[in-house]
């Protein structure tokens, strides 16, 4: 309900709403272009990207397609990445530098235990998404990373909820045998 309520004053150009929204957003965001983009400095460039285009949506009253704030979002930052990645083909680099660093987002609300858990998790879905192809990687992360819906999902890639539904079914089904694959080499070692 809070989401309809932010989203309504967002359409009607509130600077407040926006503050808002880009402070519950920025993580799930960042995380989102990070997955794409494996770069922190670039997938920081991109997310802030994100949140300016959207401003400028609000500005230019060309919010009328999405529903919802998430999806609005998530739309902008899936088209930033694909535009990133179409610059960068353009440029005729491709930099490796930093395909292995791990993304560090401190949060003291946990304790060192439990950071470390979550970051050796991160990495470990990292690497197993990364052998994903994008479609089934993008679905996991929007579905199971950042807990959207699937009417989200379907607004966001512009596909039908039930061929949403097929493909994360097949997505999960991919990853859980990825995972398997490395829980079976993992124990063929020991």
């Amino acid at each position: 309900m809070k989401e309809k309520l932010l989203f309504a004053k967002l359409k009607s150009k509130d600077k407040q709403a926006f503050t808002e929204a880009y402070d519950l957003y920025i993580d799930k965001i960042y995380r989102f272009v990070y997955f794409k983009i494996s770069d922190p400095v670039e997938a920081e460039d991109v997310t802030s990207s994100v949140f300016l285009k959207t401003w400028n949506y609000v500005q230019q009253n060309t919010i009328t397609d999405e529903k919802t704030l998430p999806a609005l979002l998530y739309k902008i930052a899936r088209n930033s990445v694909i535009d990133y990645y179409r610059k960068l083909s353009n440029e005729n680099k491709v930099s490796l530098e930093g395909e292995n660093e791990i993304v560090d987002i401190e949060d003291n609300r946990q304790d060192l235990k439990r950071k470390f858990e979550l970051d050796s998790d991160m990495e470990n879905l990292k690497e197993k998404l990364s052998q994903l192809k994008d479609e089934y990687r993008e679905i996991i992360v929007l579905k199971y990373v950042d807990e959207l819906s699937n009417t989200e999902i379907a607004e966001i890639l512009g596909k039908s909820k039930g061929n949403v539904r097929i493909l994360s079914f097949r997505a999960l089904n991919a990853l859980k045998e990825l995972m398997e694959e490395g829980e079976g080499v993992e124990s063929k070692k020991l």
